[in-house]
């Protein structure tokens, strides 16, 4: 909801602007910013030797750390993702609307939001699948617990205390592999019906 906000103050200034060009530019480079670095980076600005927290417990607790650093690649993609939605929605059908006395209100339940609907569900399908399969990061953060399922494959699959099982990774792969094919094939068939109006 934060990228699809964000991404519809970005289309609403000016498309030639400063500001626009700015913000886009910094959102395809935070979107694309993880791994160790994203760890460190995180690790160095908010972690228990910061200074800035005040309970070091906050920054390993499940699932507010994680969130925290999750949301920072997480959003700018979204705006990546579902600006051009934005930009395809013509400013003519919002007159057209004022025109025939509808509100704000009726025009984002009848017309707006219908049509950006299908945009922001395969959205969130490709952001959910992005932080299904996020492993360097949590990884880089976390080594000693388990969180997500990345970590609990790859623990179960080398252990330095001999508690290897490959039979419970290959299970666990198989579910996020089918999982992922679902996903991916909601966001496919929702770009599609979603492109239909943008072009």
């Amino acid at each position: 909801m934060l990228g699809a906000l964000l991404a519809y103050a970005v289309a609403s200034g000016n498309p030639d602007g400063m500001i626009r060009r700015i913000y886009i530019a910094g959102s395809g480079v935070l979107a694309q910013f993880g791994g160790v670095t994203l760890a460190f980076a995180f690790l160095a600005a908010i972690g228990p030797t910061s200074g800035v927290l005040f309970h070091a417990s906050w920054y390993y607790n499940f699932p507010w750390g994680i969130a925290l650093i999750y949301v920072y690649f997480q959003v700018p993609l979204m705006v990546v993702v579902f600006l051009p939605a934005i930009d395809a929605v013509k400013i003519q059908w919002r007159e057209a609307s004022e025109n025939l006395g509808g509100s704000t209100w009726h025009y984002w339940r009848y017309v707006g939001g219908p049509l950006l609907a299908p945009a922001f569900l395969g959205a969130a399908l490709l952001l959910f699948a992005n932080a299904l399969s996020a492993y360097a990061t949590i990884v880089a953060w976390e080594d000693q617990i388990a969180y997500v399922v990345p970590q609990q494959i790859g623990v179960s699959m080398i252990s330095e205390v001999g508690l290897v099982n490959f039979n419970q990774g290959d299970a666990l792969a198989t579910g996020m592999i089918v999982m992922v094919v679902i996903l991916m094939t909601g966001y496919f068939l929702l770009q599609r019906r979603a492109a239909r109006w943008q072009r």
